[in-house]
């Protein structure tokens, strides 16, 4: 189960694409075991950097609209939107320290 904030078909928009900050958004589903490896690493990252980077995630299983939208095919990955469109797309588990490296420009 992830802590990160939850993020739905019907709250996508205001959440992710109107926000004023860069926004992670973790595609994820309970069943997934590296999505299980990879939630607590994006945690930290988002109690790390929140003030910069914008971290939530959205369930695929109950969510299938914004995952389709965004070509999501395979668990777990990674959109990081800014101003509305997405400008980095991560597939697969990284440890924190290869996350942060790759998000530098949001961080």
């Amino acid at each position: 189960m992830s802590n990160l904030p939850a993020v739905t078909d019907a709250t996508f928009e205001a959440e992710v694409l109107q926000s004023p900050l860069p926004t992670l958004v973790d595609f994820w589903a309970e069943w997934c075991g590296p999505c299980r490896m990879v939630t607590p690493v994006i945690e930290s990252l988002g109690e790390k950097h929140g003030e910069k980077l914008k971290v939530v995630a959205v369930d695929v299983q109950d969510n299938v609209e914004v995952a389709t939208r965004y070509g999501i095919l395979n668990i777990p990955a990674m959109l990081v939107f800014s101003q509305g469109e997405i400008v980095k797309r991560i597939q697969g588990y990284r440890p924190l320290g290869k996350l942060e490296q790759e998000l530098a420009d949001y961080l």
